[in-house]
């Protein structure tokens, strides 16, 4: 198996491994992950108004709640 690795490598040159293959993967996961971080933004930016909603109505129905 390493053989057929070997043979590969050297038909291969450089510039095709490194172009062709290295470049468009790491591009890829770069992508993603900028993708990934935009998209958790702004959940993270949903969830914080969210909680700020529930803070505001759920400190008036206690007060309701204490007056009776």
């Amino acid at each position: 198996m390493s053989s057929v690795l070997a043979i590969f490598l050297q038909e291969v040159p450089g510039p095709v491994l490194v172009l062709g293959i290295f470049l468009p993967v790491t591009l890829l996961l770069l992508l993603l992950i900028a993708y990934f971080r935009i998209k958790l933004m702004a959940v993270e930016e949903e969830l914080a108004q969210t909680s700020d909603r529930q803070n505001k109505f759920g400190s008036s129905q206690n007060k309701r709640v204490r007056r009776r």
